[in-house]
């Protein structure tokens, strides 16, 4: 929904120690504040691609926030249209709407409510309690998808 092209990659204890950590302990079952695995089919191969996601719920909605910005599973995410969530040997299909810009200030502020000391890194200096202003000026380099139809 945005021109930006904002990316944070994760440094090497993110993708061997603690991404794998949290995929392993998802994987069977047991949700880490949320954590999903997702799993969405790859925009240029159409194999499954998996990575460690929390799982936002905002008045009944859930929704899929990338703290990193526009990342390979964002990208993929806008050419499947949707995706599955794993937690242990629960899979839930879904689909999946990109959420405007200007929609996103309410669903960053309770994202970043609820995991800054995971991510908040990612958000430059931006928090829980940063102004509307400043949640809407980030809000193009963190891609948010409501997350619909799940099965």
């Amino acid at each position: 929904m945005s021109a930006s092209t904002h990316v944070q990659k994760p440094g090497w204890f993110t993708v061997n120690v603690l991404n794998r950590t949290v995929a392993w302990m998802t994987r069977r079952g047991i949700s880490v504040w949320g954590s999903r695995v997702l799993a969405v089919r790859g925009r240029k191969s159409g194999e499954w691609r998996t990575t460690p996601v929390n799982l936002l719920t905002v008045d009944g909605e859930q929704y899929l926030v990338a703290p990193r910005g526009h990342v390979q599973w964002t990208h993929n995410m806008r050419a499947a249209g949707g995706g599955e969530l794993h937690l242990g040997k629960k899979k839930e299909a879904f689909t999946a709407a990109e959420v405007a810009d200007d929609d996103k200030v309410p669903l960053l502020r309770a994202y970043l409510k609820r995991w800054k000391a995971e991510v908040g890194i990612f958000f430059n200096g931006v928090g829980p309690d940063s102004s509307n202003e400043e949640l809407r000026r980030i809000a193009p380099d963190h891609p948010v998808f409501r997350i619909t139809g799940k099965s």
